[in-house]
């Protein structure tokens, strides 16, 4: 049950990702994409091996990810003077 539900995680990152790519966004949303995409893939490896708990590291990362990516974004949109 455990590896379905982490498939169906890293299927749905991926997905989202590819969807937020192909839709013209500013900074804050792609980055914030982008984030939780390789946020979600990292915390999914790292809580994997860490005591297989996939699919709560894989949230956690794509949440932390998504948070700092946003953020990432949004100072190079303030920066470049789009909002």
């Amino acid at each position: 049950m455990k590896t379905k539900l982490a498939t169906f995680v890293m299927a749905a990152a991926l997905v989202a990702g590819f969807v937020g790519c192909m839709a013209p966004a500013n900074n804050t949303e792609r980055g914030a994409v982008n984030g939780a995409l390789v946020g979600g893939i990292l915390g999914g490896v790292i809580g994997h091996n860490k005591g297989r708990k996939t699919a709560e590291g894989a949230a956690i990362g794509a949440l932390g990810g998504a948070l700092l990516g946003g953020a990432v974004g949004n100072a190079q949109d303030k920066k470049s003077g789009n909002k």
